[in-house]
């Protein structure tokens, strides 16, 4: 079944639709989609690894859009859901507290989640609940988002036939590392 999924992408990778769809799922995922972009883009790239630098551009910007709109979702929705939330259950002072420590590491919480596999919606999001600098918020999205995807893009592009070997070959093994990733990133969202 993982074979059938991987040929099924790396087919759709060449697909002429293949390039906006990507730019979908990347800004999806910067607000509340729950799978990274890469499931696309490395076998985007490996079916076209002449494209590496165009594919890796369009998931930046895309991603960015997204952390925008995450950043919005933060920002407008918090004082109608979040506040109620934290009144509800009397946290709101710690909230504060939460707000001004946040706001002095935010540009560092979005550059290590915008380069990690920890989720890039929760730091959106808690960026425009806390009331991030938005300049801050948006620089750090763009050199966080531009160097993962432009460095995955260059790997794939420099050891394209070797990396793709590698993946086929243990295509169980590499499944498996890139879900602990994506469990380890929803674990820390979640009791870090």
């Amino acid at each position: 079944m993982l074979r059938r999924f991987y040929d099924m992408t790396i087919s759709l990778a060449g697909h002429r639709h293949a390039l906006p769809a990507l730019g979908a799922v990347s800004f999806a995922e910067s607000s509340v989609f729950p799978i990274p972009p890469d499931a696309l883009m490395i076998p985007m790239i490996l079916a076209r690894p002449r494209r590496a630098w165009l594919i890796a551009l369009v998931c930046t910007v895309t991603s960015v859009a997204g952390a925008l709109l995450g950043y919005w979702i933060g920002a407008a929705l918090f004082d109608s859901v979040g506040q109620w939330v934290l009144d509800l259950y009397g946290k709101a002072e710690k909230f504060e507290a939460f707000k001004l420590k946040y706001n002095d590491w935010g540009a560092w919480a979005v550059l290590i989640a915008g380069v990690t596999p920890f989720p890039f919606k929760v730091i959106t999001i808690a960026s425009g609940v806390t009331g991030l600098s938005l300049p801050v918020f948006i620089l750090s999205s763009i050199v966080a988002r531009a160097a993962r995807f432009f460095l995955v893009a260059a790997i794939l592009r420099y050891f394209g036939d070797p990396a793709r070997d590698f993946i086929e070959r243990r295509l169980g093994l590499v499944f498996t590392v890139f879900c602990a990733m994506l469990f380890a990133g929803f674990y820390a969202t979640r009791y870090l």
